[in-house]
């Protein structure tokens, strides 16, 4: 009678499997750290091609003479002297800032208090119906904008001369004198733009706390004493928000001067970045041009830092 032999199962070692596990727990976590950046390498890319390239091209154009037909010629600071000493550049740069402080004032005054007055006792229906309206203009092409403002503001036919007509207001030459040309660059940037800063002011009108007004308003402090002395110091940090973005896009304006008035009557509405468009695109002088947007960029990355060193000592946060 034969015995039986017993089968031994396959060995596994506790060995192996402990070889095993690490093994999978490396592969594993490479593909989770290979994931991240194969999905950010479309955005890196696209930013190196299409940002920091042109940036670092444009900041070494500046010391280089160029319009595209010959080769490059390396000038050193010649550009910077010529703009110094041209006087259309300095009066674009003087008409900038003025038009800067102008635009800009306007344009956080009035989307503020409109802020102000929508946040207050209101049906919500009426509400939704102004953030719209006031936002609809942002959306909109600067240049149809300018196109259909100039027809508006023309001497000859324009509606707003027929309207000052009915109560026996002569015809104003809005667009063919100095002032009355920045008046009107002014008017039609602020009313494109104020929508965004609009925006910024109600979201953060929403985050003050009800509890502090409410606070306040048993205090005594009602009306413009409670707007002044709690919703103001609240809403500090929404205003530097909305200050820095509005000064950033107001020192690059072009679209309104350009469509409206060419920087006209004489240089009066001319602004950097006209100069900038004129000079590499009518002049090929694309160094002169490259030299005059480092300038401008510099004074964009001042004017930014001073705002953030003064906040310091004007922004409260909660």
């Amino acid at each position: 009678m034969s015995t039986p032999t017993l089968k031994t199962p396959p060995t596994t070692t506790a060995a192996s499997s402990a070889r095993t596990r690490p093994t999978t727990r490396r592969q594993r976590s490479l593909s989770e750290r290979l994931i991240a950046p194969l999905f950010l390498a479309p955005t890196v890319i696209g930013m190196a091609i299409f940002t920091i390239v042109p940036i670092l091209g444009s900041i070494l154009l500046a010391f280089f003479r160029w319009d595209i037909i010959s080769a490059p010629e390396f000038v050193g600071f010649s550009n910077f002297a010529d703009i110094v000493s041209d006087p259309t550049v300095r009066v674009s740069f003087l008409n900038t800032i003025v038009f800067v402080v102008v635009a800009v004032t306007l344009q956080l005054g009035i989307s503020m208090a409109l802020a102000v007055a929508i946040q207050g006792r209101m049906p919500n229906w009426l509400r939704v119906f102004f953030r719209s309206a006031f936002f609809f203009p942002l959306i909109l092409s600067a240049a149809s904008v300018s196109i259909f403002m100039g027809y508006l503001f023309n001497e000859q036919f324009g509606v707003v001369n027929w309207l000052l007509s009915l109560i026996g207001i002569p015809a104003v030459p809005w667009l063919t004198t100095s002032g009355g040309a920045a008046a009107v660059v002014v008017l039609v940037y602020v009313w494109q733009n104020f929508g965004f800063s609009f925006l910024l002011f109600i979201g953060g009108l929403a985050s003050i706390p009800k509890e502090l007004l409410e606070a306040s308003a048993l205090d005594g402090a009602t009306g413009w004493r409670q707007f002044v002395n709690v919703t103001l110091p609240l809403l500090s940090p929404t205003v530097l928000v909305a200050s820095v973005m509005a000064i950033i896009s107001a020192l690059q304006v072009f679209d309104q001067p350009y469509v409206l008035t060419r920087g006209g009557p004489g240089d009066s509405t001319r602004t950097a970045v006209m100069v900038i468009f004129e000079s590499a695109f009518q002049r090929l002088e694309f160094g002169r041009a490259s030299a005059i947007g480092l300038v401008l960029m510099m004074l964009i990355m001042a004017i930014t830092a001073l705002q953030f060193r003064l906040s310091r000592r004007f922004v409260f946060y909660q």
